[in-house]
């Protein structure tokens, strides 16, 4: 029995215009440098998450006192990490994708679905961030223990959802692109910038 090499499910040729590379500059330069930013700060906040919540667990252990504004700081920062990273792996076409039909369409048909596809995620993305603004706007509490405002977490959900609508907003001009003009980018990998 053969089996198929598993990195031929990495890479989708069809995809390959959309694709944000910091390495291989494919991509608009604004969406490249904020993936780099991005992904620096989730090292950071993955850092300082080790660090808080750690230093309460050695406080616990070693000292029996319990430091409550290290819980508080770590449940903060967790948000943040989340949305950070979904923004990221938005950006780097990271998330879990079903694309084994779209893998074997013709680039034009295959471009057609992505762009209902980033039309779909803009949608969602409007009424996330209408809601976010909604959040914020009202948000005017602060934290029980660290005392920082509210809407400081509630910033990382309206952040992360504008910038993949604007990713989303750049797919879909170039699947339009690609649909109107198919021939030009099937032999021209580099034609997604």
């Amino acid at each position: 029995m053969a089996f198929e090499d598993p990195s031929v499910y990495l890479d989708d040729p069809n995809r390959k215009l959309l694709e944000i590379d910091t390495d291989a500059r494919q991509g608009p330069a604004l969406f490249r440098w904020l993936t780099l930013g991005m992904e620096y700060l989730i090292g950071a906040i993955l850092v300082a998450l080790i660090v808080a919540v750690s230093s309460n667990v050695v406080g616990r252990a070693a000292f029996n006192v319990s430091l409550p504004w290290a819980d508080e700081l770590a449940r903060m920062l967790f948000i943040w990490l989340v949305f950070i990273g979904a923004a990221a792996a938005f950006s780097r076409y990271e998330h879990i994708a079903v694309d084994a039909l779209v893998r074997r369409l013709p680039l034009r048909v295959a471009h057609m679905l992505y762009l209902l596809q980033h039309m779909i995620i803009t949608g969602l993305m409007v009424v996330m961030i209408w809601g976010g603004y909604q959040v914020l706007s009202r948000s005017s509490g602060r934290s029980a223990i660290m005392n920082i405002p509210l809407s400081l977490v509630s910033l990382s959900l309206v952040l992360c959802v504008i910038f993949i609508a604007a990713v989303s907003l750049w797919r879909m001009w170039v699947s339009v692109k690609v649909i109107r003009h198919p021939h030009r980018h099937s032999a021209d990998p580099e034609g997604g910038r």
